[in-house]
């Protein structure tokens, strides 16, 4: 399970992994408040890609990230339903 020291790095690698195939990936934020520290992981089952930081800026970096993604799953959704109701 790679941990990405750069946030670049796993932004990157993360965007290819979901858009390899969509229907498998799966993100997960998880804060621990005793360190202060967010940690995102982002998985296909076969590959396990993870950013971990306590950082404020990197805090609002996994934001615009996290709702990109979103957007991504809300639009190809979209599309489908409309291709299967065609």
């Amino acid at each position: 399970m790679p941990q990405y020291q750069t946030w670049e790095e796993f932004s990157r690698a993360a965007e290819k992994l979901y858009l390899a195939d969509p229907m498998k990936a799966r993100v997960v934020l998880k804060y621990r408040h005793a360190d202060g520290s967010l940690c995102m992981k982002v998985t296909d089952d076969l590959v396990c890609l993870v950013y971990r930081t306590d950082q404020a800026q990197d805090v609002k970096k996994i934001e615009k990230f996290h709702s990109q993604l979103m957007r991504l799953m809300v639009a190809k959704e979209s599309r489908s339903v409309a291709m299967e109701t065609d």
